[in-house]
Formats: structure tokens, C-alpha cells, sequence
């Protein structure tokens, strides 16, 4: 007879709130993503001519020159990108894609938001800050508001040359370009520092202040530096190599590589502090988009 312990009981419990606790997370984000998008683009892009990048800058440029409701506008444009993100991405992220960029719909159609000011650099940037903070939120709360993304990341794959940002670069030259046309040289300048305000945004958003750099350090007094950073609190690698300089190609000059994560706040004083040990000492940085398992976060000594 099969049985089931008390104790798996209590692990399928956990597992169950874990799961329900994340989708909640994830809901909370995608509302907050969607009242920020709504309040970016009603509140102060709609009383301008000024549109965004992407999906949305598309749906915005339509709607201005053919009067067409930027509420349906904005999902209709962006189904197709979803069907494409729900072949390869899966179904969990379509499905909250498809409740997100419905929401917008929703919140754009129903949703009353204050024409802010009629200020046209102010409507700019903050109308490109209020949408970045939706856009990153959602994508913290695994959706997206705008299907360009997607298709950047498809197009990165076939094309192998190209990556994603610019292959999305590509597309927003393709927008602006076209806004210049249908919008006037102004507005087009204008929304080009509404996309840039929304890029920074949402790096903001996904990355935060304490976005992470990779420093590698070649030296011969690698021990002297490992014990300098590892008593900052950070985890480091060491690595053993050998000098390869020089025109006789002898590579007989031990040395070590000794590699570790900082946030870039830290940056300067840890090179500071390496250079103060080995002023010859060869530095090389690196911008980190992610990081999994290991030991990032400052480790705090008692």
C-alpha cells in the first residue's frame, strides 16, 4: 500500500506557497508596470506628438496620424509577438504577456489619468520615465508590455551577426525615422529622448543601482590582492598563469589571475587598492548583465 509521510506532506506544502507566492509577486509587478505604462503614455505623450520605441512607439504613431484608439492599437500589434514568445518562450510567459499587454489596453481605454503639463521636455523625459518603470516592472514580473523584445530575440538567433539590442536599435531607427516624416523634425527629436528616458529606466528597473562588474587582475603579488578584496567581503577565483610577453616568447613568468564581482559603486577604490599593491598590475572590467549562484552579494564579517 502506498504511503504518503507527514514530512512530504509539509515539502508539497512549501512547494505550493513558494509557487503561489511567486505568481502572486508576478501579478503585483504587472499591475504596477501597467498604471506606470498608462501614466507614461496618457499622461504625458498622449497631449503631445511625441511616441516611443518599439510595439508601442508603433501603436503611438498610428494612432496619432490615423486616429485609431491607441488602446486597441497597442494589443492588436502586439498579438503577433506573443504567438511568436508562446512557441518559444513558452506558455506561462504568453499567458501573462497576453493579461499585461491587455491590461494596458484596459487601463488606456477605462482608466483616467492627469494630463501632467503641457511642458514639452518635461512630457518627454517624464513620460519616458513613468513608461520604462512599467515596462521593466513587467519584465520583472516575467511579461512583457511590448512584443519587441521577443522579436529581437528570435531575429538575434537566425541572424548571428546581429545581436539583440541591435537588432532593436535597427527598428527604432526604422520608428523615428518614420516619425520624422509623419511628425516633424521636432517631434521626432523629442521622442527620441523619450525612448532614451525609457531605455535608462528600465535598466534601472532590471538592474538597480547595484548593477555588477567583473574584474580581472593579472599580477605577480595576486596573493597580497586576493586577501585585499576577500577581507572587503567579496568571493573571488584565482587563477595560475604565466607571463606570454615579450619577443623572445618565453612564457616561464609566473603570475596569478585573480578574478571577482563588484558592484560598480565599489569599482574605484578596489582598483585603487589594487594598484596601491602591484602598480603594474593589468585590470581588465567587464559589464555583467546577470549573475547565478556564487558569492555576489557582500558577505559581512562580525
Amino acid at each position: 500500500m502506498f504511503h504518503l509521510s507527514p514530512f512530504t506532506f509539509r515539502l508539497s506544502s512549501v512547494s505550493l506557497n513558494m509557487k503561489a507566492r511567486v505568481h502572486i509577486e508576478n501579478f503585483i509587478l504587472i499591475i504596477l508596470g501597467i498604471l506606470s505604462a498608462g501614466m507614461g503614455i496618457k499622461g504625458f505623450l498622449l497631449s503631445t506628438r511625441f511616441i516611443d520605441g518599439g510595439v508601442t512607439g508603433i501603436s503611438m504613431l498610428l494612432a496619432k496620424t490615423t486616429g485609431v484608439p491607441i488602446s486597441a492599437l497597442i494589443f492588436i500589434i502586439n498579438i503577433p509577438f506573443i504567438v511568436v514568445g508562446y512557441r518559444q518562450l513558452g506558455r506561462a510567459f504568453a499567458v501573462r504577456s497576453i493579461v499585461a499587454i491587455g491590461g494596458l489596453a484596459v487601463c488606456l481605454a477605462f482608466v483616467n489619468f492627469p494630463d501632467v503639463t503641457h511642458d514639452k521636455l518635461l512630457s518627454a523625459v517624464f513620460g519616458g520615465i513613468f513608461l520604462g518603470v512599467g515596462v521593466g516592472l513587467a519584465i520583472r514580473g516575467s511579461a512583457v508590455l511590448d512584443g519587441t523584445e521577443i522579436a529581437a530575440l528570435l531575429l538575434s538567433k537566425k541572424l548571428e551577426l546581429l545581436k539583440v539590442n541591435d537588432i532593436i536599435l535597427v527598428f527604432n531607427v526604422i520608428i523615428f525615422s518614420t516619425a520624422l516624416f509623419f511628425l516633424g523634425v521636432e517631434s521626432a527629436l523629442y521622442s527620441i529622448l523619450t525612448y532614451i528616458s525609457a531605455s535608462k529606466m528600465i535598466d534601472f528597473i532590471l538592474n538597480g543601482l547595484e548593477q555588477y562588474t567583473s574584474i580581472t587582475v593579472v599580477s605577480t603579488k595576486g596573493d597580497a590582492i586576493r586577501s585585499a578584496i576577500t577581507a572587503r567581503g567579496r568571493g573571488v577565483t584565482v587563477y595560475e598563469g604565466k607571463g606570454g610577453y615579450g619577443k623572445d616568447g618565453h612564457i616561464n613568468d609566473p603570475r596569478d589571475i585573480v578574478f571577482t564581482v563588484a558592484t560598480r559603486l565599489e569599482i574605484p577604490s578596489i582598483k585603487q587598492e589594487i594598484l596601491t599593491i602591484d602598480p603594474s598590475a593589468f585590470i581588465v572590467q567587464h559589464s555583467i548583465d546577470d549573475t547565478t549562484g556564487g558569492l555576489v552579494k557582500r558577505k559581512r564579517h562580525h
